[in-house]
């Protein structure tokens, strides 16, 4: 009977994860005018793009046995999965532990306690973020009636994009009569562009696709953590291993500082209010743009939205610092394009 509410309200949720609309972005950059496309996944249930990975994950898990009524949901998270996770077990009736690093927004944090989920807060000193992973294992492991989601060594990661976010782009892309050349997103799990990456290549589509990364913490071009940055949920002090850099774009990279002031630009020149990673993400998409042609199709993401940033320096004058791209951007319009089930 358990089992049947569970199922019941996946059903339920299903239509509030995914489909979310393409945002095609005019601009104008150092006298050249371009367009950037990106999926607007703060409207996802949670308001981000790893509500996608999250209810792929539970549901591969509850379909295939590996989580039960009554299970325990033990996550290391830099944020949004939590929320994700979170909201997820309170529909489903999960008690969730969330463990994260004590440095990420303090409404990240909240919100995961507004769900109900038991947030365990790991410094530097304990660790960080590997601290947090390792924290959630030993949790595992002395539990008992636990299920660990594992977001970065989990395909189910890969196939929630693979089999959603990727086809969406294909179809949104077709709708304007378009196929993407390129596709760039800054690196958390590597889910993302892994799963996008798969269904491209399903598609017979040649699109090469970029991870990005801050330029202050260059985890991914030198494989260990060096520094630390502000794009909140990626580059989390290691390189995970659903990530295959063997097949994909080289890297792309791009400074906190602008990435922020990007994301400011757009909430108050086109009021598209996003995160930090989202300004990241639309100045990666610029840089391809740069080497591979102005009217190349570009894809991306804007992963989340700016309410869960109030309390850092997104709400805070940022300096112009030399060579930064975000000075130089002029955002001009944007158009919508809607998903309509397209990977259903």
């Amino acid at each position: 009977m358990q089992n049947d509410i569970r199922l019941s309200r996946l059903r339920g949720l299903r239509p509030m994860v995914g489909d979310t609309p393409l945002v095609s972005v005019r601009l104008r950059y150092r006298g050249r005018e371009c367009r950037v496309h990106a999926k607007a996944e703060y409207l996802n249930l949670t308001g981000s793009i790893k509500d996608r990975m999250a209810f792929h994950i539970v549901r591969t898990a509850i379909d295939q046995g590996a989580l039960s009524p009554g299970d325990t949901i033990v996550e290391a998270t830099s944020g949004n999965t939590g929320i994700a996770f979170s909201a997820l077990g309170a529909a489903l009736g999960h008690p969730v532990v969330i463990f994260m690093p004590d440095w990420m927004s303090e409404e990240r944090k909240a919100v995961i306690r507004s769900f109900g989920a038991d947030i365990r807060l790991v410094s530097r000193e304990a660790g960080g973020f590997l601290g947090s992973i390792a924290n959630a294992e030993t949790l595992g492991r002395h539990l008992g009636r636990v299920f660990l989601p594992r977001q970065f060594d989990n395909q189910a990661n890969v196939r929630a994009h693979a089999t959603t976010t990727g086809p969406e782009l294909v179809a949104q892309f077709a709708r304007l009569g378009l196929t993407p050349a390129a596709f760039v997103a800054g690196v958390g799990t590597g889910g993302t562009v892994m799963g996008v990456a798969e269904a491209f290549a399903a598609r017979g589509i040649d699109a090469k696709v970029y991870p990005l990364e801050p330029a202050e913490s260059p985890t991914l071009s030198t494989g260990h953590k060096v520094g630390k940055h502000r794009i909140q949920g990626v580059s989390d002090e290691f390189i995970p291993s659903i990530l295959r850099l063997d097949r994909l774009a080289p890297v792309i990279q791009v400074s906190d500082g602008d990435a922020i002031i990007m994301a400011q630009k757009l909430a108050r020149e086109l009021g598209l209010g996003v995160g930090i990673s989202s300004g990241a993400n639309l100045l990666g998409a610029l840089q391809v743009l740069e080497r591979q042609g102005w009217n190349t199709p570009v894809a991306t993401i804007f992963c989340d939205d700016n309410k869960k940033y109030l309390s850092t320096d997104l709400a805070r004058t940022e300096p112009v610092r030399p060579g930064f791209m975000s000075p130089d951007v002029e955002l001009l319009d944007f158009e919508t394009t809607l998903a309509f089930n397209a990977a259903a």
